[in-house]
């Protein structure tokens, strides 16, 4: 009985497996082996980064449920990152400046890609936002991200909203 006034709202269950396969698809080799994606924090960071914007581009202005599935999937990539931290041994102290730190990088992403979406059809400034972010601005396939990046986004636009809204999604592979 006591289950019926704890179970999660599914807006947070929807937003965990969206995380989850988020999170699952950035670790995808390919993006590192054949990409050039640095094999680094950064470079993780960077990725994760990438899948949750999508989705949160994806989840925008579609109306409530959306909206909050879509802070569902952002307060889950927080705690992942503090996680993360906690588990690398970073104390409390730290932990809090470099969240502060993630999250304006994490918000400056958010911005970066919302500009460069909203520029198309000229990809080129999203495929300026890929080198700097993805590649750190080194050697990598630059054109290649960025056909993946509108590849994925262009496919999760046919997604069923409800689908998206219940945390089922399907990425576009790499290559």
């Amino acid at each position: 009985m006591l289950q019926r006034f704890f179970r999660p709202r599914p807006a947070k269950v929807a937003g965990e497996a969206l995380y989850a396969a988020a999170a699952a698809q950035a670790r995808t080799p390919a993006f590192y082996a054949a990409a050039g994606v640095p094999d680094t924090r950064e470079g993780r960071f960077e990725l994760y980064t990438l899948h949750v914007v999508l989705l949160m581009d994806r989840l925008r202005g579609q109306g409530d449920q959306a909206d909050e599935t879509s802070l569902a999937l952002s307060e889950r990539y927080v705690r992942g990152l503090d996680d993360a931290f906690r588990e690398l041994g970073v104390g409390d102290i730290a932990l809090a400046k470099k969240m502060k730190t993630l999250g304006q990088a994490f918000y400056g992403r958010l911005k970066a890609y919302g500009e460069a979406f909203a520029a198309l059809p000229d990809a080129g400034m999203l495929e300026d936002v890929v080198a700097r972010t993805l590649l750190e601005g080194g050697e990598g396939d630059r054109a290649g991200l960025t056909r993946y990046a509108l590849r994925t986004r262009e496919s999760l636009a046919a997604q069923p909203l409800a689908r998206l809204c219940a945390g089922d999604v399907t990425w576009e592979a790499w290559a």
